[in-house]
């Protein structure tokens, strides 16, 4: 399993498995971690028993800085440093593997980065393009790597498309006026029924929260799968899957048609919270209060029963 820093989206959605009682082997399976690392990670965000990411943020941060600083605060590490890069023309890998048969252990990368704070060492290395780059891949191959490891609509059995149950759903948030603050709406794709919850906090983990609670009361039958737009607030859908039993895709990026149905809904939502209008104050019994109102509204689509009518008393 090749290293990799843990970054924001990975703190938060350790914070949710922890939160939910995931086992730490099946926390690394999902976050592709070593055991040995989320263990490193938890220990660093503790506080009083409990994982908080932005104290591991903090003190990852922390630790950083204090190795950039590792060469500036020992004058002989400088010197030496110095001396073999502008008389010998020593690579930083070089520097780093003698300095290490010294019991002196400093990566290479360390040394890359001092090179680059000081400008007139820069003239000394074999390549100077430009900044040091990490061989782990360009941005365009990480992003290529994210997007694999998500389940594309692409992949979605077509009895999903063509709407023949009742159980398979779409999902995205709404944007008031602070952008701030969010509504969370779930839409069924066969009966129109909708499921809502004000954010007051946009996050994964409360996001994963709000769905489960949302997702707890459904029968299981009727919770087959959930299409999601591309949002960074739906990036712990693993926790979501695991949760719910509902099966994750994921409309293409900039595809807002590919999930229509919600699109729509949505629409008739911003009749009560129009766009650009503040959701600060707004509580989750007024958002229950139009989902039910829009719950027991006749459909033509659906012959003019309610949607509320469709999901609750049609047997699939």
């Amino acid at each position: 399993m090749s290293y990799k820093h843990f970054t924001r989206d990975d703190r938060v959605r350790l914070a949710v498995l922890i939160r939910t009682g995931t086992e730490r082997k099946e926390i690394g399976r999902i976050l592709n971690k070593d055991p040995i690392s989320i263990w490193r990670e938890i220990k660093k965000g503790n506080k009083n028993g409990k994982y908080v990411p932005s104290l591991a943020r903090r003190k990852a941060k922390e630790r950083k800085t204090h190795r950039r600083k590792k060469i500036e605060t020992n004058e002989w590490l400088k010197r030496y440093i110095t001396l073999h890069l502008k008389k010998w023309y020593w690579l930083p890998e070089q520097i780093a593997g003698r300095l290490r048969r010294k019991g002196i252990i400093i990566c290479h990368e360390t040394i890359y980065s001092y090179i680059i704070r000081h400008k007139h060492l820069k003239k000394y290395l074999r390549c100077q393009k430009g900044k040091y780059r990490r061989r782990h891949g360009t941005v365009l191959r990480e992003k290529a790597r994210e997007y694999g490891k998500k389940r594309w609509i692409g992949e979605r059995p077509e009895i999903i498309n063509e709407r023949q149950r009742i159980g398979d759903w779409e999902g995205d948030t709404m944007i008031g006026g602070e952008r701030t603050k969010r509504i969370l709406t779930h839409v069924e794709r066969f009966s129109c029924y909708l499921l809502a919850n004000i954010l007051h906090v946009v996050s994964a983990e409360i996001v994963v929260q709000k769905t489960i609670e949302s997702f707890n009361k459904i029968p299981k039958r009727k919770k087959q799968s959930i299409t999601y737009d591309n949002g960074t607030e739906f990036s712990a859908h693993e926790m979501i899957e695991k949760k719910t039993k509902a099966t994750v895709y994921f409309a293409n990026p900039y595809h807002s048609w590919e999930r229509g149905t919600n699109e729509n809904t949505n629409g008739l939502l911003r009749q009560f919270f129009p766009k650009k209008s503040s959701f600060a104050t707004v509580t989750q019994e007024q958002v229950n209060k139009v989902v039910k109102l829009l719950n027991h509204r006749p459909r033509k689509k659906l012959n003019y029963l309610t949607p509320y009518e469709v999901f609750h008393c049609t047997s699939f």
